[in-house]
């Protein structure tokens, strides 16, 4: 693998890592604020607990996708696949 080559891929794996972690701290902020509004505003029904959970299952998949690499699905799986389909008449 060339320079240029490490050079692109260093530079494609830190913007995931900026996207993750922007998304969760996008996350956390956005989830605490519906937390004290619905405290503030109805204390008895917590519905918050439903944006936590339906937007942390995007961040655990948002999450895998980025900290996973080479595995299911990534760089190296897209490697073999090219290769087999390049190789493949």
């Amino acid at each position: 693998m060339s320079d240029n080559e490490r050079y692109e891929r260093s530079i494609k794996r830190v913007r995931a890592l900026k996207s993750f972690y922007i998304h969760l701290f996008v996350y956390i902020i956005v989830n605490l604020g519906l937390i004290i509004i619905n405290l503030f505003s109805s204390p008895g029904s917590l519905w918050f607990i439903y944006t936590l959970l339906g937007w942390g299952i995007g961040i655990v998949a948002h999450g895998i996708s980025v900290f996973s690499r080479g595995t299911f699905l990534g760089d190296e799986w897209e490697k073999r696949q090219l290769e087999k389909y390049m190789n493949k008449k």
